[in-house]
């Protein structure tokens, strides 16, 4: 069984000029992919246990690393200027060198969070559209 380190991890997401940029080097947690998938309750009367079905796929990103508000590749300029898009925007995400999951997302929440002792942050939360497709 292969295991990864997660400096090997990439995350690209576009920005309002449609164009993926890789913020990895801003990044220090990504969780959420692939995502989960909804089951709906198809219990009847007289079956002796709940049963469910499968339904649709309902992903969260969320995303957490260092403030930047470099223009074009900072995540302050990446991710804040997506609050306000009329359109989802694609993402790209390799764990590993190998294996890629990808879509469109919104950007649902952005925050700057800031703490006594430590640098400045950000935490993005990304609702997927669509499925996530893994490639």
């Amino acid at each position: 069984m292969a295991k990864f380190n997660s400096r090997v991890s990439v995350f690209k997401f576009d920005t309002t000029g449609d164009s993926l940029t890789d913020v990895s080097a801003y990044l220090t947690e990504i969780s959420g992919l692939p995502g989960e998938r909804e089951l709906i309750e198809s219990t009847t009367i007289g079956d002796a246990g709940r049963e469910r079905e499968p339904n649709l796929e309902n992903g969260m990103i969320r995303l957490a690393g260092f403030y930047d508000d470099t223009a074009t590749t900072g995540p302050d300029e990446i991710f804040g200027t997506q609050l306000t898009h009329t359109s989802a925007m694609n993402f790209e995400y390799y764990p590993d060198a190998t294996q890629k999951y990808s879509g469109t997302a919104w950007v649902r929440r952005y925050e700057i969070t800031s703490r006594v002792g430590e640098m400045v942050g950000f935490t993005v939360e990304l609702e997927v559209n669509g499925q996530v497709t893994r490639a």
